[in-house]
């Protein structure tokens, strides 16, 4: 390991320590301020389960994906399984029925094209370990739209039906009533990445633009890679957050006791 990347952060007993106490941190803080929406949703433990989920699956990745990115089919099978699982991910997020895959479409849409330009114009070579970490980044971003989208869509048009009914009562095609609900409510799930982007070099340092620093990139070639990660993000989230509406408003993707709405 390179000096410069032990200095950061190095992996003994007091890390896994600190990274203990901090997830307890975390859970007993949603336990005792009572973070759960409701009674049937326990926030505590969602946290402690994350944390130790996360901690095997980092586990797991470190030992695959030495091998995955040796073979192109090994890696684009890595991909297709980062992008199975965003894809559940976000469905169960979204609803408990059978629409559930159509998550795939958000997440799809502004991932391939973006991945695929990459390949094409060669900046990114198709064997070779810079793929998977743009990839799943971009997947990771649009992932995180089109749950908030989604949510914010659904929730929206559950508590203001009688707003659409009213609009098609005027004239309004059912998709267009609906849109109009739905699309400013799942707009807000813009604004993570908006702010990201105008703080970037002022609040934080970005993972890509610290990871190349380490890997002994120079802080211009960093600061260009962390640029195009955060404009490509901005466009892939944009497209996930147009599709997860679309699909909301044609009730394509619904819940069960709102599919009525």
């Amino acid at each position: 390991m390179t000096s410069s990347a032990t200095s950061l952060l190095p992996v003994n007993i007091t890390l896994g320590v600190l990274l203990i106490v901090l997830l307890a941190v975390a859970a007993g803080v949603a336990h005792w301020c009572s973070l759960s929406p409701d009674s049937s949703t326990d926030r505590a433990r969602e946290i402690l389960v994350a944390g130790v989920r996360a901690a095997v699956q980092l586990a797991a990745v470190s030992l695959v994906v030495a091998w995955a990115v040796t073979t192109v089919a090994g890696l684009m099978g890595f991909l297709l399984v980062m992008f199975s699982v965003a894809v559940r991910t976000a469905g169960r997020r979204l609803t408990s029925n059978g629409t559930w895959w159509l998550t795939a479409m958000p997440i799809a849409a502004g991932v391939v094209p973006t991945v695929a330009a990459l390949l094409l114009t060669e900046l990114v070579p198709v064997k070779g370990i810079a793929l998977v970490p743009i990839t799943g980044i971009l997947i990771g971003g649009a992932l995180t739209v089109t749950v908030l989208a989604g949510r914010r869509a659904l929730e929206e048009l559950q508590q203001r039906r009688g707003e659409v009914e009213a609009a098609m009562a005027l004239g309004f095609l059912d998709r267009d009533a609906r849109m109009e609900i739905a699309r400013p409510a799942a707009s807000d799930a813009l604004l993570p990445g908006l702010d990201q982007t105008r703080t970037v070099g002022l609040v934080t340092l970005p993972g890509a633009f610290v990871g190349m620093l380490l890997g002994g990139a120079s802080p211009l070639m960093a600061g260009a890679v962390q640029l195009f990660v955060l404009i490509a993000l901005m466009a892939v989230q944009s497209i996930a957050l147009a599709v997860t509406v679309e699909l909301v408003a044609r009730r394509l993707l619904f819940r069960p006791e709102a599919q009525d709405a």
